[in-house]
């Protein structure tokens, strides 16, 4: 009975769905407040059936039972406990309750923190979750029940994807769809402002550290996702302009425009129109992630002619929220006030010029991911678009948005003077070109695109220290003391700043300087790589708990020193599908990396190594970048204005009362 109980908490989730969508923006829009006062407790009860849903799936997988279409499809007997949990999300059913289970959580935490907003707003906010909620719980109950029964019940499960029975599975999916999810906050806020017709400060205020947290999640689900490919595929690479790396790559560069326009809004009042575009682009843009990667599409255009139920809800679920929302916007956005003036070379200029930028990155992005499924779906012949297109388009347009990255947060508000600013950071562009130059030199000649992109890098570190110096130049006390009296938006700021520097350093370093070989070897041969000698030393089985491994041994050694890598290379019993598994030595500067091959005759086998100079930086680096938006939205400024506001709030109720 447990699938059945899940199943019906799925149809009870949807009715609370429909009353949170649907009453509180019927009560914001007629001013009642019983309706409105609907909001928090649908949502809330919402979430409690989501999860109870959640839990039913998950007890499903852990007891292993098949009499469930999805698990027996996903798990096998065999199959690790921690892995069993994870397949919950493993599949296409798995993944979208987990997604709903977000998105109410998300919309739960609205409900508690969002007590300081006006109760209209706050109305209007929750029952926009509650409709994307609507749209995602039909999608489950109409095409993809998670909880379908299977008669016969098999002996035994399909097992889970090899791919997915790693540590990253359990990390990388609830990371990346907490930031997916989490755009819909300043999605919901967004629609919520234009509905209302009240686009101010502090609409920007309540919306921002919403949306930083989202951006700081979608953050690390991403970089987790590209270190989750660099140790388990086994061909060394960490990023391949995939369209399943590009589907949560776009919202994050919509997010990152994002969150700066709000920093503008807030400020100075400019950008609101182009911040709720922003908003909607972003949240739009993970809706397409989703499509792009569970409908199918991706492996074939015609993959709807095996299951068009799905494809066509997803597609028409697109239109109906992007299309609404650019209806709405459209509608609204010219009685929109435009905000503070600003002259042409300001800190808001060159925000805008950032955003423009980014947004021109992702439109060579977009191009790039969907061209070759529309050449496809037209019946054009099948096309690939891979590194070559997108490291030509991208880093040219990247390349000045990292170059203003370091001009920007120097630069005054509304005006400031271009003499001033080319007098302050002459000595930080010619000391980074200058170091950006020398670099390549060392480790064999000129390299272009190694000088522009350890140049950039250098200029935003730079700048960052200028900042903090002409920020404490006129602060009393004691480094420590400066420091410490700096806001903790400041901080987040240059912290993911310079993540962003480190990430940029560790790309080009690791894209231009690193060295591989693929050898055939047998035992006691060895080969030598970047001043390493790698020694095999052969391979011998060793069984895994659903799958049979032969684990290699090499002996790595470098002026004296000497380590061991293990690679693998492992038969899944259920599917028989191989899998490799690198062996890696991690450091600072340098990882090692040894994945094996083939198996050829007489015990040689197909052995290869890879020396990748500061790869761990790009990391690294987005964990500054994740570090820096937590920090961020910390901040010290939004937790007095949310104390500010519910007092005002409370006072407001309390005359209501006695009126």
């Amino acid at each position: 009975m447990i699938p059945e109980l899940g199943h019906f908490a799925l149809v009870v989730a949807l009715l609370l769905a429909l009353t949170q969508g649907i009453l509180p923006l019927i009560g914001a829009h007629r001013g009642n407040a019983t309706l409105m006062g609907v909001a928090r407790p649908a949502a809330q009860g919402q979430f409690v059936f989501v999860a109870f849903a959640f839990g039913c799936l998950a007890w499903s997988f852990l007891n292993n039972d098949f009499s469930v279409e999805n698990v027996a499809r996903n798990s096998f007997s065999q199959l690790p406990e921690i892995y069993r949990f994870t397949a919950t999300w493993g599949s296409h059913e798995g993944s979208l309750l987990l997604w709903t289970l977000i998105l109410s959580f998300w919309t739960v935490a609205v409900t508690v923190f969002s007590r300081h907003l006006p109760e209209d707003m706050a109305s209007r906010v929750i029952g926009v979750m509650g409709l994307i909620s609507v749209g995602f719980l039909a999608f489950m109950l109409a095409t993809s029940n998670p909880f379908l029964r299977l008669i016969p019940m098999p002996p035994d499960g399909s097992d889970l994807n090899p791919l997915l029975q790693d540590m990253g599975m359990v990390i990388h999916p609830p990371m990346l769809y907490m930031g997916y999810v989490g755009f819909s906050v300043a999605f919901a806020f967004a629609i919520a402002a234009l509905l209302s017709g009240k686009l101010d400060v502090a609409w920007a205020r309540w919306s921002r550290p919403w949306t930083t947290v989202a951006w700081m999640f979608l953050t690390m689900g991403t970089a987790l996702g590209s270190w989750w490919a660099y140790y388990e595929l086994g061909w060394g690479g960490w990023w391949f302009w995939d369209p399943t790396e590009n589907a949560s790559f776009m919202p994050w560069l919509a997010g990152t425009a994002l969150i700066h326009s709000l920093a503008v809004t807030e400020k100075r009042g400019a950008f609101k129109s182009w911040t709720v575009l922003l908003a909607i682009t972003a949240f739009s843009l993970s809706l397409l992630g989703t499509f792009l990667v569970r409908s199918g599409v991706l492996s074939s255009v015609h993959a709807f002619a095996t299951d068009p139920g799905r494809g066509v809800f997803i597609l028409s679920f697109l239109g109906v929220v992007i299309g609404g929302s650019l209806a709405l916007y459209a509608w609204r956005a010219p009685r929109l006030m435009t905000g503070g003036a600003f002259s042409w070379f300001s800190r808001e200029a060159l925000l805008l010029g950032n955003n423009v930028l980014l947004l021109a990155a992702l439109g060579s992005v977009l191009l790039g991911t969907l061209y070759p499924l529309f050449m496809d779906a037209l019946g054009l012949g099948k096309i690939s678009v891979g590194p070559p297109y997108f490291n030509a388009v991208f880093i040219p347009l990247i390349s000045p948005v990292l170059f203003l990255t370091g001009i920007g947060p120097l630069a005054r508000w509304k005006q400031a003077s271009l003499p001033d600013m080319v007098s302050r950071l002459k000595w930080a562009f010619a000391v980074a070109l200058i170091v950006a130059v020398i670099l390549p030199f060392t480790t064999g000649g000129m390299n272009l695109m190694a000088t522009l992109g350890l140049f950039l890098a250098l200029w935003i570190l730079f700048t960052i220290l200028i900042g903090f110096a002409e920020r404490l130049k006129n602060v009393q006390g004691s480094l420590m003391q400066k420091l410490s009296s700096l806001p903790r938006g400041y901080w987040g700021m240059q912290i993911a700043h310079a993540g962003l520097a480190v990430g940029v350093i560790g790309a080009t370093v690791v894209s231009n300087f690193q060295s591989e070989r693929d050898v055939r070897m047998n035992v006691g041969d060895h080969v030598e790589l970047a001043g390493y000698r790698f020694t095999f030393q052969g391979v011998k089985e060793v069984p895994g708990p659903n799958y049979v491994a032969g684990r290699g041994t090499v002996e790595v050694e470098k002026s004296g020193s000497k380590f061991v890598l293990h690679p693998e290379k492992r038969i899944y019993n259920a599917s028989g599908m191989p899998m490799t598994e690198a062996g890696i030595d991690y450091g600072i500067f340098r990882d090692v990396y040894v994945s094996l091959g083939e198996q050829l005759e007489n015990g040689a086998w197909t052995v290869k190594v890879y020396h990748k100079p500061f790869v761990d930086w790009l990391w690294g680096g987005a964990f500054l970048l994740a570090l820096g938006g937590a920090l961020a939205a910390s901040d010290r400024r939004y937790r007095i204005a949310l104390r500010k506001a519910e007092k005002a709030t409370d006072k407001l109720a309390a005359k209501g009362a006695t009126a």
